[in-house]
């Protein structure tokens, strides 16, 4: 019974946690100020934000009328390539943007970094939904509408997440704007890193497989 009661308060707090962030899409200031400092939001509903955001990333490419985006060949899609192109930006900015802020004062811990950009992210599932549906019903006259709304999509999840930075460390506009620049020029210069390291690591494999190959010829 104890337990079947605490499952049901998880549930509801778990509901609770999701429907807030709506009210961060309104309120994003208040919201992501909430979000953190005063526990409103949990990593099961920003979890669930971001599998919604996959999903949709997904969906969009097969269902979306080609009469407002290019076809797409499903045959050929790589969807581990659709779905890194999701969690690899997000990662490099959530650790980028915690290591810098972690230099500088910054207030937020790594894990509120993740769930308060995974919030942001909500508002690219709530307008691309209705608007993959919708692509089915429009004219060519009307396509330019649905680029229109899939952009606002796109940079109203930027400016939550900016917001939501802001919030979270404790920083003022000024020195937000120039840690948002700063966190997306850490993320080049890891994406940097990974491909130099990538590139000394096929390197060295490739010499140790044209050495193995030169001695079992030499055998």
């Amino acid at each position: 019974m104890i337990a079947a009661l605490k499952q049901k308060d998880t549930y509801r707090r778990y509901l609770k946690s999701l429907k807030f962030g709506f009210y961060c899409m309104s309120h994003p200031l208040d919201g992501f100020w909430d979000l953190t400092h005063e526990k409103r939001g949990t990593y099961a509903a920003a979890n669930t934000i971001l599998i919604a955001t996959l999903m949709i990333r997904v969906l969009k490419l097969r269902y979306t009328s080609f009469v407002v985006a290019p076809p797409v060949y499903w045959e050929g899609v790589n969807i581990f390539m659709i779905l890194a192109s999701v969690l690899f930006p997000l990662a490099l900015w959530v650790i980028g943007n915690w290591a810098l802020t972690t230099l500088f004062d910054g207030k937020g811990r790594l894990g509120q970094v993740y769930m308060a950009t995974c919030y942001a992210l909500l508002p690219y599932p709530v307008i691309q939904i209705p608007l993959t549906i919708a692509s089915n019903f429009v004219t060519v006259d009307e396509a330019a509408f649905y680029s229109t709304l899939s952009t606002i999509a796109l940079l109203y999840a930027g400016i939550l997440i900016i917001a939501a930075m802001g919030q979270i460390h404790e920083y003022s506009a000024g020195k937000n704007l120039l840690f948002t620049v700063a966190s997306l020029f850490a993320m080049l210069v890891m994406v940097f890193i990974l491909m130099l390291f990538f590139s000394m690591i096929s390197q060295g494999v490739a010499y140790f497989i044209s050495l193995g190959k030169e001695i079992l010829f030499r055998l």
